[in-house]
């Protein structure tokens, strides 16, 4: 290990932060040498706690890893595979001697689920923490909960080439160890913003050949993706002539390819990259870095569901680290595609992808975390929690492919897409597959879905459009002239990588001759609704409409060959005014995979006839909001009661006969609740319509609405009160008052309970009852011998010797026949 290195000042005080405690958090400007430096200095000096265990250095790319292993071996004068060595998901380098072993996140991912205790393992070091990528939070959070659980004596770093460490020594508990970098200074150049996103591959070309020209060392230009750095290649042949070395530098490139483009030895060069150059990878001998401002980031894709790259500005932070590559050796210069104006308006950080990225693959390795350690995926210990409402609606997808169970446990069949490590989607269609042919079918279908459509809604020889996905499987048989072969190419190298992950050979070696043989039939279809179950559509009409299992609906094009099938497996859709069916196939219901025959309910439905009043029961096998059989049967007496109770449920009021004595009793249940008897049951209509066991014993022998309307309300609502509390419901707020010529009904429906009787009636009386003893008052209300309300009192005695002289007056000239005395008291 070189002592020239800045972080080389730092690794004592790591070393005693990781021998007091279980985490650190070291901070190292890019250029510090932290990745190559930290892993042999522990191996080094062999801490007690180190013992014979491996350390793991994670990095966020498979090209970082190959460059961290190869560095470090050569330091050592080795090869990679001896004490260093690396894995990555396509290739690596181990041994029995390996104490230091670099992997990619996802990898670790993988790693932990099948070996959650890493056994054999003693520190992990997570490099380039800062980004922020949903598979490094994923790992830190499992490694950080085992060590809380299981293994405490486990060493966990987090190396950050940023400031912003906060986050990390709070949820590592850990302190804080900052380096020094070794930067020099970088001039930042400004140029006019490229009017449109298709210009930049030229416009960054004409920066790099000016550069060239005119500056020292070799140059790092900076593009969203392949097609970019493809199309300012061929324009920097036209440019500087085909003798100037010119190295594309991206992920899916083969490792002989990037190591080409990292060679130390191979002279001045221009290396067209990715985002993968900004951290971790060093392309030695640049002095000029040209930023064409822009990244691709997995998003989900509303067409697909599937997660694809989406180019969008970086934040200014970004920005810095990728000037700052032009300074690691020399001072150098930063040339930016954008103006001051734009760079003022660049967000400052990149924002974590947990907080946007599509978490169904987060919900199923959490799933699979959590069988292996009963660790919940809210209770995880992350940097922070995933969003709610994007875990639900990714635990819920879970549930309709059939990875998770309606407690939201793993199921058998979720374990086995555990393995696949790609999108659960894609993973349940290669889970489908029954045959060698099939997974060769299921592999082709996966990546004709990962990236966009090779024939841009083309199907037929015409040009005419088409969503069958059985023509875009062609390609994998034979050339087509409408799709460019690089297109094709891509297209089979993606379809190898799936079938090598299915353990199915070694990738596109008689691809063709496979998936001619599995397009037999309703294959494509059925695989393609193990993954899509939430999007298998029912025709509804003969011009092409049709409904949607998950919910919602869709259309094909009217001469679309599609629109004969009564069912489709959809894929992928484009929601404009309405939503098209852009790429399905056919399938029946025969044909469902296990998975979604699994999903399938038969349910009996009773609903009532509308014109006979009459039950009637539909035996329906549902999926989701799709219908796929319908059929007549007769009722049963469970499915009368059911049909009869729904009916009533909707509108309470309308279908139970709601006599005076039934909504009398309901109120006075009611006070009683309020003031002495909160045991009682709610009568309230909205708690009779929640559950309605009340009503059902009732309904024995009847088949029919009016019949219902026949039933005494009052006395089935007085049976659900015992025999003791109806009696002190009676002493307490009784249902009438004995007056001296009779007795008269409470209106207990009124604000205030009421007893309204004719004047004369209340002769003689001078003092109402008191109600739940005197908590509820009762108002007296006077009539007219005609019926008509004159007043109101709680007070009668006081009544009498007071507002009874006005009534009197009035009521004598109105009505002379009958009696008005002056003390109604009096009166016998």
């Amino acid at each position: 290990m070189s002592d020239s290195l800045p972080v080389t000042a730092v690794l004592p005080a790591l070393l005693e932060a990781l021998a007091a405690g279980s985490n650190a958090v070291l901070v190292a400007p890019p250029g510090a040498g932290k990745t190559t430096a930290v892993p042999p200095f522990l191996l080094e000096v062999a801490p007690d706690w180190l013992g014979d265990g491996r350390i793991l250095l994670v990095e966020p790319r498979r090209v970082a890893v190959r460059g961290a292993a190869q560095r470090m071996a050569a330091l050592r004068g080795e090869a990679p595979g001896g004490v260093i060595g690396y894995r990555t998901r396509i290739d690596s380098a181990v041994s029995a001697r390996t104490r230091i072993e670099v992997v990619t996140e996802g990898l670790l991912v993988r790693r932990l689920l099948a070996d959650p205790l890493l056994d054999g393992v003693s520190a992990v070091l997570f490099d380039e923490v800062h980004e922020r990528s949903l598979d490094g939070d994923t790992a830190l959070g499992f490694c950080r909960d085992m060590q809380q659980s299981l293994r405490p004596e486990l060493r966990l770093v987090a190396m950050s080439a940023t400031l912003d460490a906060g986050i990390f020594t709070t949820a590592l508990q850990a302190p804080l160890i900052e380096s020094d970098g070794r930067q020099h200074p970088v001039e930042v150049r400004y140029r006019r913003d490229i009017a449109h996103l298709r210009d930049l591959p030229e416009s960054c070309a004409q920066a790099v050949a000016q550069a060239w020209r005119e500056e020292e060392g070799s140059i790092l230009a900076f593009l969203p993706g392949v097609g970019e750095i493809r199309r300012a290649q061929a324009s920097l042949q036209g440019l500087l002539g085909d003798r100037v070395p010119v190295h594309p530098l991206y992920g899916e490139q083969s490792v002989e390819d990037q190591a080409r483009a990292l060679a130390p030895e191979s002279g001045r060069r221009i290396v067209l990259a990715t985002s993968i150059a900004e951290t971790s990878v060093t392309v030695p001998g640049v002095r000029v870095v040209v930023d064409g401002g822009w990244r691709r980031l997995p998003q989900r894709d509303a067409g697909t569901g599937l997660p694809r790259l989406h180019t969008r500005r970086i934040s200014r932070a970004t920005a810095e680290q990728r000037a700052g590559r032009a300074g690691r050796q020399a001072p150098g210069i930063a040339i930016r595609l954008w103006s001051e104006m734009t760079q003022r308006s660049l967000i400052v950080q990149e924002v974590p992808a947990i907080r946007e990225a599509d978490l169904c693959d987060f919900a199923l390795v959490t799933a699979a975390w959590q069988q292996a350690m009963g660790t919940a995926p809210v209770a995880l210990p992350l940097i922070e929690p995933a969003p709610e409402g994007g875990l639900a609606a990714a635990q819920s997808l879970l549930q309709f492919l059939g990875a998770l169970d309606g407690q939201r446990e793993l199921t058998a069949l979720g374990q086995r897409m555990v393995g696949f490590g790609t999108h659960p989607r894609l993973a349940a269609m290669l889970c489908a597959a029954r045959t060698v042919e099939e997974m060769a079918v299921a592999a082709c279908l996966a990546a004709l879905l990962e990236e966009r459509d090779p024939l841009g809604g083309r199907g037929g020889r015409g040009g005419e459009a088409s969503a069958d996905l059985r023509l875009r499987l062609k390609l994998f048989m034979q050339d087509d002239a409408r799709v460019p072969r690089h297109v094709v190419r891509q297209l089979r190298h993606a379809a190898g990588r799936f079938l090598r992950r299915a353990g199915q050979g070694t990738g596109q070696d008689g691809l063709a001759d496979l998936v001619s043989d599995g397009l037999t039939g309703h294959i494509a279809g059925r695989l393609v609704a193990a993954g899509f179950p939430d999007r298998l559509a029912q025709r509804t009409s003969a011009d092409g409409r049709y409904r949607l299992a998950g919910g919602g609906s869709a259309r094909l094009g009217a001469t679309d060959p599609l629109v004969q099938e009564d069912l489709l497996a959809g894929a992928a859709f484009h929601v404009r005014k309405g939503t098209d069916m852009t790429l399905a196939a056919p399938v029946t219901l025969e044909t469902l995979p296990d998975s979604v025959q699994a999903s399938l309910k038969e349910q009996r439905e009773p609903a009532l006839d509308g014109t006979s009043g009459k039950v009637i029961v539909r035996q329906r096998l549902r999926l989701g909001n799709l219908v796929l059989k319908d059929r007549n049967v007769s009722p049963e007496a469970e499915d009368i009661t059911a049909a009869l109770l729904a009916k009533v449920r909707s509108d309470l009021a309308r279908h139970l006969d709601w006599s005076a004595a039934a909504r009398q009793f309901q109120a006075r249940v009611a006070l009683a609740r309020t003031h002495y008897a909160p045991h009682l049951p709610d009568l309230s209509d909205e708690a009779l319509a929640e559950d309605m066991e009340w009503l059902e014993p009732w309904l024995a022998g009847l088949d029919r609405l009016t019949q219902i309307q026949e039933l005494d309300l009052a006395a089935i609502l007085a049976s659900r009160l015992s025999y003791e509390d109806r009696q002190e419901l009676d002493r307490q707020l009784p249902s009438h008052v004995a007056l001296k010529v009779g007795r008269r009904r409470i209106d207990y429906t009124t604000v205030v309970p009421s007893l309204s009787a004719r004047a004369q009636d209340f002769y003689g009386t001078t003092a109402l009852p008191k109600l739940a003893g005197g908590r509820v008052p009762l108002h007296a209300t006077l009539l007219s011998p005609a019926g008509r309300p004159q007043a109101v009192t709680a007070d009668l005695a006081q009544f009498w010797t007071s507002g009874w002289l006005d009534m009197r007056r009035d009521m004598r000239g109105r009505y002379p026949r009958h009696k008005w005395p002056e003390n109604p008291a009096e009166e016998a």
